[in-house]
């Protein structure tokens, strides 16, 4: 639901909101915030909220010691697990430099000027979000342990799956800040699970899937737990994959797809570094049906993009990212080379061929990234600096 400032600002009078976190990220997509109180709400929208720059990784590079927060009011969400008595929103902010321009290092800037350039093309993108996370038991201290919550294995149903009462817990409190949620099980690692999302505009998903790690961290906390999104958190288990499920049309309703995944194909060895920026990230390649080439299939197996009809639209499923990526540089990157893919009518190479190998290393993926004419035309040097320091 959309809500103007005016809105917002008569909606914290009347209902006992007493603080406004300002919601922002770095470079690698890790959710930052200010609370704000009431009163300065209105100062928020017209002027912004001050922050240091030099403290944000991937801001340091800016020309100003410090820049603005200003909040994106369709944004709007109470956290559901503060009290009713002097509620607690969040929104979701762009950051701009002292001059009003937006600051071209936020990763919200990028993929908004992405989104600017495919709405320019009469191109529309939808992504969809399916994101795995294990749970882990905390000590006394409630610090994690490397003690799965539990020993189930895929799609097991109770006793065995103890992670089903905090799954739902967590798709209720999303539901309750505005995402939609599809569907959630446990997944096949020791503790692992998967909570999947429709798919939405891009900026919806992205703001969507920050906000998503955000509950899942705070729920898993509540409950005495641990969430852990990354790569390889049990070695010799399955990893914890971030399947992006991408959609293409053109303004004429003609479906893109195909166009879009032979893009990404083109594109994949140099935008690795952004979609898989830990060592970790190279661990996961190549096993438990993880993807490491190259290549595409129509029956979804380990391939690197899964190609399906999903109620008459081509899916393009990608399955190499994982959950330590931003979304945000993830999406942007993503229509560009599916941008890319269109202008150029690429073709698809054949079905299943073994391709060429995905980057095995983080230093072999920096360097992709770092020597990539693709990225420099549509990522600040700044940021692709911050990857490959």
């Amino acid at each position: 639901m959309s809500y103007t400032p005016e809105e917002i600002i008569e909606y914290i009078r009347e209902d006992d909101v007493k603080f406004i976190r300002m919601a922002f990220r770095d470079a690698f997509g890790v959710q930052k915030n200010i609370s704000v109180m009431p009163g300065e709400i209105g100062k928020a929208f017209t002027d912004g909220i001050e922050i240091n720059a030099r403290e944000i990784a991937g801001f340091e590079g800016s020309a100003h010691a410090n820049l603005l927060l200003k909040p994106d009011p369709e944004t709007l969400a109470v956290l559901p697990w503060r009290s009713e008595n002097g509620k607690v929103l969040r929104m979701f902010c762009d950051v701009y430099t002292p001059d009003g321009e937006p600051f071209e290092s936020d990763t919200r800037v990028i993929l908004a000027k992405a989104m600017e350039m495919a709405r320019e093309a009469g191109v529309e993108f939808r992504f969809g979000n399916e994101s795995e996370f294990y749970l882990f038991k905390t000590d006394d201290e409630g610090y994690p342990t490397d003690v799965p919550y539990d020993d189930a294995g895929y799609m097991d149903i109770a006793p065995l799956d103890r992670g089903e009462n905090i799954r739902r817990e967590i798709c209720l409190t999303i539901e309750a800040m505005g995402l939609e949620p599809e569907r959630s099980h446990h997944e096949r690692g020791p503790g692992q699970n998967e909570i999947d999302f429709h798919f939405a505009k891009p900026m919806k998903a992205a703001d969507q899937m920050t906000t998503f790690k955000m509950a899942v961290s705070t729920i898993a906390d509540r409950n005495g737990l641990y969430a852990d999104f990354s790569p390889v958190p049990i070695r010799d288990n399955p990893g914890n994959g971030y399947h992006i499920n991408i959609y293409a049309t053109g303004s004429d309703g003609t479906d893109l797809g195909k166009y879009v995944a032979a893009g990404i194909i083109d594109k994949i060895r140099d935008i690795t570094l952004f979609l898989n920026p830990s060592e970790d990230s190279y661990a996961r390649f190549g096993t438990h049906t993880a993807p490491d080439r190259v290549n595409w299939s129509s029956d979804g197996n380990c391939e690197l993009i899964h190609i399906s009809d999903y109620k008459g639209m081509i899916r393009t499923s990608l399955r190499s990212p994982d959950a330590l990526s931003n979304p945000y540089l993830a999406y942007a990157l993503l229509i560009y080379a599916g941008l890319y893919g269109i202008e150029n009518k690429l073709e698809l190479p054949g079905e299943a061929q073994e391709g060429s190998l995905l980057p095995q290393s983080l230093k072999e993926a920096k360097a992709a990234a770092s020597s990539s004419s693709f990225v420099a035309d549509h990522i600040p040097e700044q940021i692709t600096k911050r990857y490959c320091r």
